[in-house]
């Protein structure tokens, strides 16, 4: 399908958070006891890490009457002024990864609400696995809003951690190079991506990832956008970069197949076509916005909506 207005595109997944975050209230232990005292406070209501939703948007509830401040974080104040909480959770023996439900929130509820979620998520799921100082040992109790943690022994403070990784696409000839991991589903194929070790800038995590994985070199990386991936605090960064030459050489160990594809290809993936060379990532991941970026600047980018005949 051809035409002449552009096709609206949902942001990623957990972008678009409306949220004030009031850092002034969070240092602030008046601030934030007035905060929790306001009849129009609201809490995020969570099973586990899971979200729950209702009617269309993620549930939240009237703050009990009983409730203590030091076993909720505050997640900040909405566009209506209504400050938002989240209870604590207890202590997590490991780490607990993406489900159904989680990734599954995507089309049910709004941008915003996805990244609410997404912002309660990460932070709870830090301080269970954060309970003890990486100095000394000690216990750690939540501080500033729950937005940092300070050691009973030492006083060492220890705040909430994103992981940088880099998500890119190697271009070359017309195309883009993709891989797909081990556990992927059957049929799918993404953009590569690692994360940014210390001492490193974002391009030259692009460079070094590329080359290990697939043994390309490339050059002219450029930043596309970037994607908050709550599992359990990931941010991701997109971009592109161009590839020497096409040759490659595969690191099994961490990718089990990668190939170059041109325009056709995965214009084909994106829109859903049983023919298509691969199966592309779901909407709600940055990748998948990687891609129609990638074919905006290549080729047409009308893609067939969700429903349309072409």
């Amino acid at each position: 399908m051809h035409g002449t207005e552009p096709r609206p595109v949902d942001p990623p997944g957990f972008v678009g958070g409306t949220l004030d975050r009031v850092d002034h209230i969070r240092s602030s232990p008046a601030l934030l006891a007035d905060c929790f005292a306001d009849p129009a406070a609201r809490r995020v209501v969570l099973e586990g890490l899971e979200p729950v939703v209702s009617e269309g948007q993620l549930l939240l509830e009237p703050l009990e009457r009983q409730a203590r401040v030091e076993d909720h974080v505050l997640l900040g104040v909405d566009p209506a002024g209504r400050p938002i909480f989240a209870r604590l959770i207890g202590a997590l023996a490991k780490p607990v990864g993406a489900t159904a439900r989680s990734r599954g929130l995507a089309g049910q509820v709004s941008a915003a609400d996805m990244a609410l979620y997404g912002t309660a998520r990460s932070l709870l799921h830090w301080h269970g696995r954060h309970g003890y100082c990486a100095v000394c040992g000690g216990v750690t109790q939540p501080m500033k809003a729950g937005w940092a943690r300070k050691c009973e022994g030492c006083e060492a403070e220890h705040f909430p951690r994103t992981d940088p990784v880099v998500i890119m696409l190697a271009q070359h000839g017309g195309r883009i190079l993709l891989g797909r991991q081990h556990a992927f589903p059957p049929g799918r194929y993404s953009a590569l991506a690692g994360f940014v070790e210390p001492g490193e800038t974002i391009e030259e995590a692009v460079a070094r990832e590329l080359f290990e994985e697939a043994g390309v070199r490339v050059h002219s990386v450029r930043y596309v956008t970037s994607q908050p991936w709550p599992f359990p605090s990931s941010l991701m960064i997109a971009c592109t970069a161009q590839a020497d030459d096409d040759a490659l050489t595969l690191d099994v160990n961490e990718i089990e197949d990668a190939f170059w594809c041109d325009a056709d290809g995965v214009r084909a993936a994106m829109n859903g076509d049983p023919d298509a060379p691969f199966l592309a990532p779901p909407r709600m991941a940055v990748a998948w916005h990687l891609l129609d970026h990638w074919l905006s600047q290549v080729a047409d980018p009308m893609l067939v909506p969700p429903g349309a005949s072409a």
